[in-house]
């Protein structure tokens, strides 16, 4: 593994700059992941990431769009709204999980 610094933190990174330490994850590192991509984080967002990593620890896997949106209630427009292009692998990025399995 890769460790690299962002801000002030040094975290463990896989090839794609994926965390690989889910202790290493803050919700201050969530925001400076999501400006480093472009994105503003808001309550709704963090509604996203603290649903995520939630399902994380009881699943082991990154949760699907599908998934979040039954799950969690939050409409699959919606997802795409708050986490432009490809919200599936921005939303784990940002979350700092794996990246979703079938995601390109």
């Amino acid at each position: 593994m890769t460790v690299t610094t962002i801000g002030t933190a040094h975290v463990h990174v896989d090839a794609e700059g994926f965390l690989t330490d889910y202790d290493e994850w803050s919700e201050d590192l969530a925001r400076q992941l999501a400006a480093q991509i472009g994105i503003e984080l808001t309550d709704a967002h963090f509604t996203v990431l603290r649903f995520l990593r939630s399902d994380y620890a009881g699943q082991g896997e990154t949760a699907t769009l599908r998934r979040v949106s039954t799950q969690a209630g939050i409409p699959i427009k919606e997802l795409f709204t708050l986490f432009p292009g490809k919200p599936a692998k921005k939303m784990a990025y940002i979350a700092g999980l794996p990246k979703p399995v079938g995601c390109v």
